[in-house]
């Protein structure tokens, strides 16, 4: 009855630690939080990690570790990649 399926894309706020994905797009109207992903070099196709979820987001691109709030880590959309 039920056809089994995959979430392949998600916002970064669902994703658990060790989780690697591609972002895909932004999904905010906040002209702010889009100026500063792209300032963090956060952009379309970039391959982040999550690396710690609580108290804050923790994210891994290449050797660089930042962290962002849950706000803006609600606003990045990632193509979720197999570990």
């Amino acid at each position: 009855m039920f056809t089994p399926f995959s979430v392949t894309g998600c916002s970064l706020e669902l994703l658990k630690p060790g989780e690697r994905g591609i972002v895909i797009f932004y999904k905010t109207l906040d002209e702010t939080i889009r100026k500063k992903l792209i300032s963090m070099g956060i952009t379309s196709g970039t391959l982040i990690t999550l690396e710690q979820q609580f108290p804050s987001w923790i994210i891994k691109m290449g050797n660089i570790s930042l962290t962002i709030d849950r706000e803006t880590a609600r606003a990045i959309y990632v193509r979720v990649i197999d570990s």
